[in-house]
């Protein structure tokens, strides 16, 4: 790759790393922009609840098998070839998702439109560390982690909104625009290394089945696990032991292979192994926040879309600031430094937020916001340079495929375990708030007495007052779980910081280190 790229002006390589990102941009974007639109593409093809979850499902179960994948692909027939060929069968997937006719056919595009759209998000990572060198490479991991924990944050905003003015049709057409850019102008940019059209002789089918089967059995576990108490369900349970049975005889093929599909043994070199560790509790870390804080200004405040977005804006903005300071500081600071340090402030965003009440609204969120995501990309540039600034520049391909692959595995995690602790804790809480609703026959009574003063009917007044009366248990009681959940969250992270003592300096790789990845 680096031969090819050596005579590529500056302005084409920021041009070409812009067109990447911005495909990357669109592919993590569509996993939550139909978050907040679910019941309306329901309504609109006349699906129920369970078939409707899919649409989201499909997606995620598909995007996670292609994502590691995606490194032996890019080999085989060049960066540019497999990101124009997947920026172009996403935006027609996406066009057929918009006129989808009934749910089973909208499943069906969205799983491929996942499938084809994983590809985009770690080709730009290798990208972007073959095409820059200094300043600009540093930049490199910030650019892509400011844009891969905004994407799952703005989204499920941006699709309300899309929903509610236009339809919800045009979650997927807005694709069209960048994805026509993108296809017409990548083949032009993008010869940045060469295909290797031998490699297909030695594609491994069977991996890639076991590969298909175990993460697209462990993402189905995991998105669909806690509706149905997990392993007390036989359909969970059975595709818990595909998944494992799968993910075991994978691994073993694959560290047999000469030519595998993934590059397992990149794991052996320790300081890309902690890299990916780093990257699963940071994912874990982003995924999960962006999807409880909605949540809970969903459920108990009872916000919109809007709202929703307008409170949590500030995390994003932070972010965005921290980026030239993170992508500065990676270059003069040890990594070691860098993440203890991005470690201890998301877990005190977290820690901040969990002491959450019920009356909260953004006013006081916006600290806690702040410095966690002042915080995400002191966790993200440091990770993503320790792993893939360790690894030799022929594996740094079927490297980023992996450590992507750790990251969104620790957001399917991260949801899974909110889902599961929220629904067991607000069981708790619900049982002890009644428990200690010893005086509620006088509580029930001083809200009866209060709505008749106001007009209500005597005989209407105490069932209103008891109905008032366990919304407002259940109120309190789903905020305790949110806060246990957000305390645990913030534990993860402290637990996480020890491992920072294992890590080496890293820089630019030696040549051992070179030896070390082969």
């Amino acid at each position: 790759m680096t031969s090819t790229i050596a005579g590529m002006p500056e302005s084409r390589k920021l041009l070409l790393f812009s067109l990447m990102a911005l495909g990357q941009f669109m592919a993590l974007m569509d996993i939550q922009i139909v978050a907040s639109s679910i019941n309306d593409i329901q309504a609109g093809l006349a699906a129920g609840p369970d078939e409707s979850s899919w649409v989201q499902t499909a997606y995620l179960m598909a995007e996670i098998v292609m994502i590691p994948l995606s490194g032996w692909l890019s080999r085989a027939f060049s960066t540019r070839w497999l990101f124009t060929a997947s920026a172009a069968a996403f935006t027609v997937t996406s066009v057929a998702c918009g006129l989808a006719w009934n749910i089973e056919s909208m499943i069906a595009f969205r799983a491929i439109q996942g499938f084809v759209g994983g590809a985009m998000i770690p080709t730009v990572f290798a990208t972007g560390f073959a095409l820059f060198e200094g300043k600009r490479r540093a930049m490199v991991p910030a650019v892509l982690g400011i844009l891969g924990a905004l994407a799952p944050t703005i989204g499920p905003t941006l699709g309300g909104y899309i929903t509610d003015t236009w339809s919800w049709h045009w979650l997927f057409f807005i694709n069209i625009l960048p994805g026509i850019v993108i296809v017409s102008t990548i083949p032009i940019l993008g010869r940045v290394d060469e295909p290797d059209p031998g490699l297909m002789k030695h594609f491994d089918f069977i991996s890639l089945i076991l590969l298909a089967m175990s993460l697209g059995g462990l993402e189905y576990v995991l998105e669909e696990g806690y509706r149905w108490n997990w392993m007390d369900d036989e359909t969970i349970r059975g595709v818990a032991w595909i998944a494992g049975i799968s993910g075991i005889a994978f691994i073993v093929r694959t560290l047999r292979s000469v030519h595998p599909l993934v590059d397992l043994k990149a794991l052996r070199n320790p300081t890309f192994a902690l890299g990916c560790l780093f990257n699963f509790v940071t994912g874990f870390g982003i995924f999960a926040a962006v999807y409880v804080l909605p949540l809970f200004l969903a459920r108990v405040r009872g916000f919109n879309a809007h709202q929703i977005g307008n409170a949590v804006f500030i995390a994003g903005v932070a972010m965005v600031a921290s980026a030239p300071i993170a992508a500065n500081l990676s270059r003069r600071l040890d990594l070691r430094i860098m993440i203890a340090f991005g470690l201890c402030m998301f877990a005190a965003g977290l820690w901040m937020m969990s002491f959450i009440a019920s009356e909260w609204t953004g006013a006081e969120l916006f600290w806690p916001q702040v410095v966690r995501g002042f915080a995400i990309l002191f966790c993200i540039v440091p990770a993503t340079n320790m792993a893939l600034g360790s690894v030799a520049p022929e594996r740094l391909k079927m490297a980023s495929a992996l450590f992507n692959t750790m990251r969104n595995l620790g957001g399917a995690v991260g949801i899974a375990a909110v889902n599961t602790v929220l629904n067991d804790r607000l069981n708790l809480h619900w049982l002890r708030l009644n428990e200690h609703m010893t005086g509620a026959s006088a509580t029930i009574g001083g809200i009866r007495q209060h709505l008749i003063q106001h007009g209500s009917d005597a005989t209407q007044a105490g069932e209103q007052a008891i109905a008032m009366l366990a919304r407002l248990v259940r109120r309190e009681a789903t905020t305790l779980a949110f806060a246990d959940v957000l305390w645990l969250m913030a534990m993860l992270f402290v637990l996480a910081l020890p491992l920072v003592l294992l890590v080496r300096p890293v820089g630019a790789p030696t040549p051992a280190q070179q030896v070390d990845a082969h």
